[in-house]
């Protein structure tokens, strides 16, 4: 394998052309330099140089090798840049949220790139435990989950919480248990855990949302309320899901007697650091969370 710094001062010396300028340029002595084309030579069992007194001329080998070597030089030169590179405002930064706590976090991140634009925004919406497994296998660099870690490869620090609301038609201005058992559930992905949690808090009729009568089904978290904007039933949600509906005006978002929240836990691999464009992004979603 040919040695990069021998490699590194033939070329210095092709571009410069004199042998005692190249040993000036890479603080080097003369005979060091030739040193250096020799034990190519030896190497190589080739002749790079073709000496004329003081000045020399490149033999077809030696021609060959400061055009493949320059490439390789430059190669290494940017592999090294990439390696140590850790500009706050520059690369991909990869997120996963859940639905509700995402549509209030994406376009703050989304407002971020645009002032920086060489940050590049990968953000999916997932489940608790797929987060969880993404961080563990470092697929992605920050999570934002509503429960505390479980596995020792992930870090959790707890943010914030996000009340859970009970959401009906606009033309419902009061709920009871036999008005809401008449309209019917809209279910989603977490609507048996939110509604387990808000309405065994709230209505000593409610036994298990098993037991409710479901009117629908939706697991885009954008088009939940849909059909509660349409008196079509009545749901479950988290905060920031209801604040991101389009026609509030068609929804009554109820705020029970006894508030339930779900905790934010924003989450990082525990045994890696996290990149400094990661952190950036990090620090405006922390600003949200906590405002």
């Amino acid at each position: 394998m040919i040695n990069v710094t021998w490699l590194n001062t033939f070329c210095t010396l092709v571009e410069v052309g004199h042998f005692t300028q190249t040993a000036q340029q890479l603080f080097m002595t003369q005979s060091g330099v030739s040193q250096h084309i020799r034990k190519l030579e030896v190497q190589l069992e080739v002749t790079l140089l073709i000496r004329e007194g003081k000045q020399f001329s490149l033999s077809d080998a030696g021609q060959r090798l400061y055009e493949q070597g320059k490439i390789l030089l430059l190669s290494m030169a940017n592999i090294e840049h990439d390696i140590t590179q850790d500009d706050p405002y520059e690369g991909v930064v990869k997120v996963m949220s859940p639905g509700s706590v995402g549509l209030k976090l994406y376009p703050k991140l989304l407002a971020l790139q645009a002032r920086y634009p060489r940050l590049s925004i990968d953000f999916r919406f997932a489940p608790n435990n797929d987060i969880q497994q993404a961080l563990s296998e470092s697929k992605i660099d920050i999570g934002v989950m509503s429960f505390k870690p479980t596995v020792p490869e992930v870090r959790g620090e707890l943010v914030a919480s996000e009340p859970l609301l009970l959401v009906t038609p606009a033309d419902m201005k009061s709920v009871s248990w036999q008005a809401l058992s008449e309209l019917g559930f809209i279910d989603h992905p977490d609507g048996a855990h939110h509604a387990d949690l808000l309405l065994s808090a709230n209505f000593q009729q409610f036994q298990h949302s098993d037991l409710l009568l479901k009117r629908g089904f939706s697991n885009q978290i954008g088009l939940i309320l849909e059909p509660v904007s349409r008196g079509l039933g009545f749901t479950v949600l988290p905060a920031y899901a209801v604040e991101a509906f389009r026609e509030q005006n068609a929804i009554k978002a109820h705020h029970l007697s006894v508030a339930v929240s779900e905790p934010i836990y924003v989450c990082t691999h525990s045994k890696k650091r996290l990149p400094s464009r990661a952190q950036t992004a990090l620090n405006e979603a922390l600003k949200w969370l906590n405002a």
